[in-house]
């Protein structure tokens, strides 16, 4: 019997692509899903593993390139072995300054030069950004010769960007980007990453708010309380967590609020959420959790109402966690199997 992770998007999801959806709130279509372009660890084959993130997000009646990875050409390989149109995108959201997260741009504007993309707002950021000339002190008894502008500047000061040419927005507060899709503008507080913008994207469907995050910089609990605030209930977070390097108290506290305070109903964890991370998510929230690797694609709303995973990724059938154990590198990393010898001996008291 398939050990089975599934989502119950129910009818919006399900039913026919033209249902509106209430204010506030995205338009249900059929055959949703979140595709992982880029990551270091996933069984499909024909995908390269690198550290890094990408996912293709097909929701909400858009499809949305969030972060490209870390290496162009390893990025450009995986694109095209899922066969993906970056013609066709609406629009690319970069979640953070991270060459981990936005190197695969290049491949992106390659074929799409024109393509909407949004990034974080931050001053002489390398997405560009503007400040008020006001922003410096000034001293006019200094002759002109000598001043910025010659003691005329701009009132609105335009810094340039990496990509010259490209079509980028960015993105200084949580904005709502298009009926029911938001980005999160959060800053993180956390040693090492201090003051990084960083923004997650927020789709609200009739199920719930479907969470994509890239990093999580700011603090996963940060961004999930701000998207709550939107929809309480989260229906799924997929992404990276930030907690690679964690100890097991901090693991512990961020998974208690995701299963606990925040009631978080299904979680795909990837990239630097860490393998102790991993190990502790899928024992907190079992089949809720969904194996979410490189070239994994994690369909959302299928004409069941469910939603399951499809791609290589282990779909913990009842022979296949023979597999995974090999992957997460010893015996019964969340244990299953002790759960059901437990099981076995109980049913036979």
């Amino acid at each position: 019997m398939k050990f089975r992770a599934t989502l119950f998007f129910a009818a919006a999801l399900a039913g026919v692509a033209a249902i509106i959806a209430p204010a506030g709130m995205a338009v249900a279509e059929p055959n949703s899903r979140i595709t992982i372009l880029y990551d270091a660890f996933g069984t499909d084959a024909a995908m390269k593993k690198d550290w890094g993130f990408s996912a293709l997000v097909e929701l909400a009646g858009k499809r949305i390139l969030f972060d490209t990875g870390n290496d162009p050409d390893i990025f450009a390989a995986n694109v095209k072995a899922k066969n993906i149109d970056l013609t066709s995108i609406d629009f690319v959201v970069l979640s953070h300054r991270h060459s981990d997260h936005m190197a695969g741009l290049s491949y992106v504007l390659s074929v799409n030069p024109t393509v909407k993309i949004y990034a974080p707002k931050e001053g002489f950021g390398i997405f560009g950004s503007w400040l008020p000339s006001s922003f410096y002190r000034k001293d006019e008894t200094l002759p002109p010769q000598m001043r910025y502008y010659d003691g005329k500047p701009p009132e609105v000061m335009k810094f340039g960007t990496a990509w010259q040419g490209a079509n980028i927005e960015a993105i200084d507060k949580t904005t709502e980007i298009a009926p029911g899709i938001t980005l999160i503008a959060l800053v993180s507080d956390a040693p090492g990453t201090r003051e990084l913008k960083e923004l997650s994207l927020a789709v609200n469907t009739p199920e719930g708010m479907v969470l994509v995050v890239g990093c999580a910089h700011p603090g996963i609990e940060k961004i999930v309380e701000t998207a709550a605030a939107i929809n309480p209930k989260i229906r799924l977070i997929a992404g990276g967590f930030h907690l690679v390097v964690a100890s097991d108290e901090v693991i512990g506290k961020a998974v208690a609020a995701l299963k606990d305070t925040f009631k978080v109903e299904i979680i795909a964890p990837g990239h630097c959420t860490g393998e102790p991370t991993f190990t502790a998510l899928k024992r907190a929230f079992g089949d809720r959790y969904l194996y979410a690797g490189v070239g994994t694609s994690l369909r959302l709303g299928p004409s069941t109402g469910s939603v399951g995973r499809r791609g290589e990724g282990p779909v913990f059938q009842e022979d296949d966690l023979t597999t995974y154990r090999k992957l997460a590198g010893r015996e019964d990393p969340f244990g299953i199997m002790k759960a059901r010898a437990l099981r076995s001996k109980l049913s036979q008291l």
